[in-house]
Order: C-alpha cells, then sequence, then structure tokens
C-alpha cells in the first residue's frame, strides 16, 4: 500500500517522515497539491499533524491493505475560541480537500472537526458537497473523555462512502434529516460505545 501524507508545518513534517520512513510525506500546503499528485496511492493523510489517523485506523482494526482517505481541516475558523470567520477564514481549507476528493474517488473518507453550532453547519456543507458527488455521509459528536482523557472535548468525527449505494440508503420521512445524519431505519445496526467514565 502506497502511503501518502500532507503536513505544512515543518515539526510535524519531521516527525513524519521519521515515523513514516517509507511514506511520501509532502510539506507542501494543500491549496499547491494537485489533483495526480495523490492519485497513485492507496491511502492519504491530508493535514496529517503527527501521524493520528494512521495510528487510530490500525487501533480500529481498519486492514492494512484498504483504501482510505482521512482529513482533518484546521478548526479555527469554526471553534468557538476563533474569531468566528467561518468559511471567509483563509484557513477554510475543505473546498481544497473536496477538490481532491471530488477528482481521485477515494473509496471512504473519515474526517473531524469541531462540535458546535458552527462544527455542525461546516459538516453541512461537507455533506452536500460529497453527497452531490455520490457519496454517502454519516457523523458522530464525540468527546475526548470516551477515549479515556479527562476532559469532554467534543469532536464531529465523520465518513463518507462511495460504496454505499442510493439503493440502500434508509427512506427518509419527514423532517428526519438533521446535520447529514439520517435519522431512523439505519439504527437497527447501531450498538453503544462504552466510553471509559462507564457511561454509553
Amino acid at each position: 500500500m502506497l502511503l501518502y501524507l500532507n503536513e505544512w508545518e515543518q515539526y510535524p513534517v519531521q516527525w513524519l517522515r521519521n515515523l513514516f520512513p517509507d511514506a511520501d510525506v509532502d510539506d507542501r500546503s494543500i491549496c499547491n497539491v494537485w489533483v495526480g499528485d495523490v492519485a497513485c496511492y492507496d491511502r492519504v493523510h491530508l493535514f496529517a499533524g503527527i501521524g493520528g489517523w494512521e495510528y487510530a485506523l490500525q487501533l480500529a482494526g481498519w486492514p492494512s491493505d484498504k483504501p482510505v482517505w482521512t482529513g482533518s481541516c484546521p478548526c479555527q475558523p469554526f471553534s468557538q475560541c476563533g474569531k468566528g470567520r467561518g468559511k471567509n477564514d483563509a484557513r477554510h481549507l475543505w473546498p481544497e480537500m473536496f477538490r481532491l476528493i471530488r477528482a481521485n474517488r477515494p473509496p471512504i473518507v473519515f474526517g473531524e472537526q469541531v462540535a458546535g453550532k458552527r462544527g455542525l453547519e461546516w459538516f453541512d456543507g461537507v455533506c452536500a458537497d460529497l453527497e452531490g458527488v455520490g457519496y454517502s455521509c454519516g457523523m458522530a459528536v464525540l468527546p475526548a473523555a470516551c477515549a479515556g482523557a479527562p476532559h469532554r472535548r467534543y469532536r464531529i468525527f465523520w465518513v463518507a462512502d462511495a460504496t454505499w449505494s442510493a439503493r440502500d440508503r434508509p427512506v427518509v420521512r419527514g423532517d428526519a434529516r438533521a446535520h447529514g445524519r439520517v435519522i431512523g431505519e439505519e439504527w437497527a445496526d447501531y450498538y453503544p460505545y462504552p466510553c471509559s467514565d462507564g457511561k454509553v
């Protein structure tokens, strides 16, 4: 499997090169990454940071030979601690990530963003973009506490699946659509995930 990681801050770039010596670590801004630059890779991590997504996939049991893309777009434009510029912030880089996804059509994409009102509005736009090119999207809002951290720090974790066809989707009736989530029949396969604090 060919592994590509994109990160422009120099400390994480060197970290990634040390951690993944056989991977291609690209230190350009995502704005300068062209669609053909990532076309040959099986696993692509955009906004790679220090390699957290690759580690998370391993912990989750994601097969090492299964293609996947990930990306945690900058949160500052949508964070409650930020200046609230949203899509008008130069760090709103989802359009760049979507440009690469739309052209290369990876089968599965995972991502993460801050929760809260602005984060959910951001995710609505992400869903609209991805569903417009044939992906099915879902998300969950999870606190850091469910992974053992001593604080809440809620985040949106989302997935886009290009392999789930329209005929497989549940029927949505009335106002059952909320922030890119389909509420209803797909919960038949739902199971609670216990957090480290004993809550579900």
